[in-house]
């Protein structure tokens, strides 16, 4: 059974690098001027990068393992310069259960689940 628990703290530049690679220039992932004037008050991570941390950490673990599908959740925001800490967590054969939470108040920013095959 897999049981992974990782701590990341991202920055704009991790922001600003998954904004030019996957195309989402958002402004509320990376204008800190734009975001000052919106109810974060600063730039919000793009939910898909946090998800390619818990990827990247499972792919360290067993570099076999592939995804059949997934099913994500982002109820509150992460922030650059704000730990998180990550959980992958196996409840069954062939299903994950992912976590993500603010480390400073136990905000859930991401809750997922994937189907994967070993």
């Amino acid at each position: 059974m897999i049981d992974l628990e990782e701590r990341w703290v991202p920055t704009q530049a991790e922001f600003d690098a998954f904004a030019k690679v996957s195309g989402d220039d958002n402004a509320i992932h990376v204008d800190p001027e734009f975001c000052a004037s919106t109810s974060f008050g600063r730039t919000v991570s793009h939910g898909m990068l946090i998800y390619t941390k818990l990827w990247g950490m499972l792919k360290r673990h067993d570099a076999s393992i592939t995804q059949i599908s997934q099913n994500m959740m982002f109820p509150n925001p992460s922030y650059a310069g704000e730990e998180l800490r990550l959980q992958i967590k196996q409840d069954q054969v062939g299903r994950l259960n992912m976590l993500v939470t603010r480390v400073a108040d136990g905000a859930d920013c991401l809750i997922g689940e994937a189907e994967i095959k070993c």
